[in-house]
């Protein structure tokens, strides 16, 4: 009977994405500061009483990555797509791995809205900023990742379209964070835009890094002998 509820549960969670999903992404995208206060203000209840109309913001960032990943399938590219998945042993662990290298973003975005206001970094203090940045994460990596798709189809047939949905994705990403800086910590446009253009640099030099290290770590694994 427990099992039984527990698929029961996990049968409901599963389905109940189908609506809060689309619900979540269409907010973020057009009221992303709306969608990081209310992130702000879920945390202070119980809970079970939490993002009781949308999806948490990491599980949100997840899913997206998870259907980014299978988008990235079905598109024709000059690169195998599933090599990177045979490198790390499964399509969960390439998920996992898309995780930790966009969850750079909001973690730099939030670390540095922290030191701005000059207060200590501990996991309560990080939990709320990290979570409300991953609301707006999750659209920005997806036409990140579909900018590049497009880019690696063959004979340029997807150039244009990849360089247009990248400039998309960064014109949004960089007037949505621009915007929370200034709110949140009270300054003009060029100080909010110039904190976010460092903490963008530091994440990708970041997110580069950690990408390169999985690889090598990958290749280094499949290429041992036994």
């Amino acid at each position: 009977m427990k099992l039984l509820k527990s698929l029961e549960e996990l049968l409901y969670e599963l389905v109940s994405w189908l609506i809060f999903y689309p619900i979540t992404m269409w907010r973020s995208v057009v009221r992303p500061l709306s969608m990081m206060r209310y992130a702000d203000m879920e945390l202070t209840d119980r809970p079970e009483d939490q993002y009781q109309d949308t999806l948490s913001p990491p599980l949100f960032l997840l899913i997206t990555l998870l259907l980014s990943q299978g988008l990235s399938a079905s598109l024709p590219s000059i690169y195998d797509p599933s090599e990177a998945a045979r490198e790390l042993g499964s399509g969960s662990n390439l998920l996992i791995a898309r995780g930790v290298i966009f969850g750079i973003y909001p973690l730099c975005m939030a670390v540095t809205l922290l030191r701005s206001k000059t207060v200590s970094i501990t996991r309560n203090s990080l939990r709320p900023p990290f979570f409300s940045q991953c609301y707006i994460a999750a659209p920005f990596a997806f036409l990140l990742v579909l900018g590049l798709d497009f880019l690696s189809m063959p004979q340029d047939q997807g150039r244009l379209a990849g360089i247009v949905t990248i400039m998309v994705a960064l014109t949004w990403y960089s007037q949505a964070q621009s915007r929370w800086f200034m709110r949140d910590l009270g300054i003009g446009a060029a100080r909010a835009l110039a904190l976010f253009v460092c903490a963008f640099l530091l994440a990708s030099v970041a997110a580069f890094l950690v990408a390169l290290l999985i690889a090598l770590d990958a290749k280094s694994i499949t290429s041992a002998p036994g």
